[in-house]
C-alpha cells in the first residue's frame, strides 16, 4: 500500500510517517499544503492520502478543499482526514457524494496504533471510518432517530464507524444474525433501502440523518 501525507506539523508529519512505514505502508510523500498536496497525489496516484483539514496558508480548510478537488481528480485514491476538532460541515462535504474509500478521524485515535493503521487499511480498500465523535455530531442532533431502540442505536454507530456486521458483532457480543436483524430495522425506520455495501449503507444513513 501506498500513501501520501498532508500535514504541517513537522512533529506530526514525521511521526505519521514513521508509523505508517512501521506498518508496511509505504509513504511515497509527505507534504505541508493543499496545493503540494494535489500535485503529490496526481503525480504519484497512492493508494491513500492522509490529510489534515487546516493548513497553510489561513489555516482554515486549505487540506479539505484539496480532498475534494483530488475525490473528483484522482477519485481511486482513498482520503482519510484526520483533524483536531469535529467539524460537521466539512464531514458532510467529504461525506456527500456518496462514495466510499473516505475517513474522518480525530488526531487523538493516531495514538492508538492499531486502530489507526486498522482504519487506514481499512478506507484505503474502499470503506469508511468515522471517529466516534464525528457519529455523535451526526446522531445526536436529530429527532428522526426517536424511533429506534437503544440497542439500534448502538449498532447504527458502529455502522457509521465503518465496521462490518461481524465487526458490530463482536463489540456488541451478538450473533451476526442478530446484528442483520437489527441493521433491517434501522433501515426500515429511517426509510432507507438495503445494501449489501457496508460503506454505502453507513453513507446512506450519515446522508439522511444530515439533511433532515
Amino acid at each position: 500500500m501506498r500513501a501520501v501525507i498532508a500535514e504541517d506539523l513537522a512533529l506530526l508529519r514525521d511521526g505519521l510517517t514513521r508509523l505508517l512505514r512501521d506498518n508496511d505502508i509505504e509513504v511515497v510523500d509527505a507534504v505541508t499544503d493543499g496545493d503540494a498536496l494535489v500535485h503529490a497525489v496526481v503525480r504519484e496516484r497512492p493508494d491513500i492520502a492522509i490529510v489534515d483539514i487546516r493548513m497553510p496558508p489561513t489555516f482554515r480548510d486549505e487540506g479539505l478543499r484539496a480532498a475534494l478537488e483530488l475525490r473528483e481528480r484522482v477519485p481511486d485514491t482513498a482520503i482519510l482526514i484526520v483533524s483536531q476538532y469535529v467539524e460537521g460541515t466539512y464531514a458532510r462535504e467529504l461525506l456527500a457524494d456518496g462514495r466510499g474509500g473516505i475517513g474522518y478521524l480525530l488526531k487523538d485515535r493516531v495514538m492508538d496504533v492499531d486502530a489507526f493503521v486498522e482504519a487506514v487499511r481499512r478506507v484505503a480498500a474502499g470503506g469508511t471510518a468515522l471517529d466516534p465523535e464525528v457519529v455523535a455530531h451526526f446522531v445526536g442532533r436529530h429527532d428522526r432517530l426517536a424511533a429506534l431502540t437503544p440497542r439500534e442505536k448502538e449498532v447504527l454507530a458502529l455502522m457509521a464507524e465503518g465496521r462490518s456486521n461481524a465487526g458490530i458483532a463482536d463489540v456488541l457480543v451478538l450473533t451476526v444474525g442478530a446484528v442483520e436483524k437489527h441493521v433491517a430495522s434501522i433501515l426500515q425506520k429511517l426509510r432507507l433501502p438495503p445494501s449489501d455495501e457496508t460503506h454505502l449503507r453507513v453513507l446512506a444513513v450519515l446522508a439522511y440523518l444530515d439533511s433532515t
